[in-house]
């Protein structure tokens, strides 16, 4: 009897991680995470590493957490994944305010993302 296993979100040569509420707007998170996409794992936390953006380390954290998943739940090698996929979300804006002039209000957005990234593994051709 019992509950029937959850079908796997993604393939059997893939891991996936997922990173929510961070505080920075998706577009310039989305330019992070083109740095990225397509890359070898190796390359893609180098460049990560020394990337002057400031949500760069929360990508990198996204990232090793999808390399350990790789590794540790779907026991896959880690010399030879890739970063399959790594799209960004909108995630809820916070509505802040100042006041301005002739008794105006003047809006504040500031904004959260969330980030998902899928890394691969490819067989090294010979």
């Amino acid at each position: 009897m019992g509950k029937e296993k959850n079908p796997r979100r993604v393939a059997e040569n893939e891991a996936m991680a997922k990173v929510r509420m961070l505080r920075t707007s998706p577009q310039k998170l989305n330019l992070v995470a083109q740095l990225i996409r397509g890359k070898k794992v190796e390359k893609a936390l180098a460049d990560l590493t020394f990337s002057e953006k400031r949500i760069a380390a929360d990508v990198k954290k996204c990232l090793q957490s999808a390399i350990a998943n790789a590794e540790n739940n779907h026991n896959l090698d880690v010399d030879e994944l890739v970063v399959a996929e790594a799209f960004v979300g909108k995630n809820l804006v916070m509505k802040r305010g100042r006041p301005r002039a002739r008794g105006r209000y003047g809006k504040i957005m500031k904004p959260f993302s969330e980030l998902t990234i899928k890394v691969r593994q490819v067989e090294e051709q010979a």
